[in-house]
């Protein structure tokens, strides 16, 4: 009797241990963030989630999918831009699956498959954009790798929501060359605000002349504004003030010299 008891023991414990891994493989918990593509017998079921499914062991097979917005980096790309300048060039691709089915169906991995659609897309813009469009222009140039890119992942239900250029790198010469340009647009402004200051000041002086012309009051008061300052500045100086009438009859009476 003892060995009879003992040997069913032995085959309920090992019932309940089968029967404990076959609801574990049968019990499967979709994420808020995720979802799960179920096939069945190789023949796809759909997409569920999330929450508590159960799978029919050894029928159904489930692969997860996360929704997740994805960065991903793409690295360094060497390309020739289209006036031949050779430039190495980083971006950053934000990205997330919209149709999970797609994903998982349609591409054998969706992130390596994105990530080298990115890289030739990215050297094929840079070769077909100019030095100044890659610095000047960054944001037209974002717009243009991700229409592009997405057009690419589209199929895969992936959705690239943007795509960054980050660093731009120039050979040394080409840097010194710009840095050449900038010093000379530099001076170039330096001189224009100077000869415009300048213009200015002569205008001034101009008005400044007719308006003492048509008051020779005026004059008066300037000289003695003059001999004031002078004065004021130098002690040591004897000044010997002169009539402005006598001064204005050495002039003419034009008072420009001419008789």
């Amino acid at each position: 009797m003892p060995d009879i008891f003992g040997g069913g023991l032995g085959v309920l414990i090992f019932v309940v241990v089968a029967l404990f891994i076959l609801f574990s493989s049968a019990v499967r918990v979709v994420q808020e963030y995720e979802r799960g593509v179920i096939f069945r017998l190789g023949r796809l079921v759909g997409a569920r989630g999330p929450g508590l499914f159960l799978l029919i062991p050894g029928v159904e097979r489930m692969a997860k999918v996360d929704l997740r917005v994805i960065t991903m980096d793409v690295p360094p790309q060497e390309a020739i831009t289209r006036d031949n300048v050779t430039v190495k060039v980083n971006a950053v691709v934000y990205f997330k699956v919209v149709d999970p089915e797609a994903a998982i169906v349609k591409v054998l991995d969706f992130i390596r498959a994105t990530s080298l659609i990115s890289q030739t897309t990215l050297r094929s813009v840079l070769g077909q954009s100019d030095l100044d469009s890659l610095l000047a222009q960054r944001d037209e140039i974002n717009q243009r790798l991700q229409r592009i890119i997405d057009e690419q992942t589209d199929a895969w239900g992936v959705k690239v929501s943007a795509v960054e250029v980050r660093d731009v790198e120039l050979p040394q010469e080409m840097k010194r060359a710009m840095a050449r340009q900038a010093e000379a647009e530099r001076e170039k402004r330096a001189k224009i605000i100077h000869a415009q200051g300048e213009f200015e000041a002569s205008q001034q002086l101009a008005n400044a002349a007719e308006i003492i012309g048509q008051q020779p009051a005026t004059l008066q008061l300037r000289y003695l504004q003059t001999l004031t300052e002078i004065a004021a500045e130098k002690n040591s100086t004897i000044i010997f003030p002169l009539p402005i009438e006598l001064v204005r009859g050495m002039l003419g009476p034009s008072g420009d010299g001419r008789r």
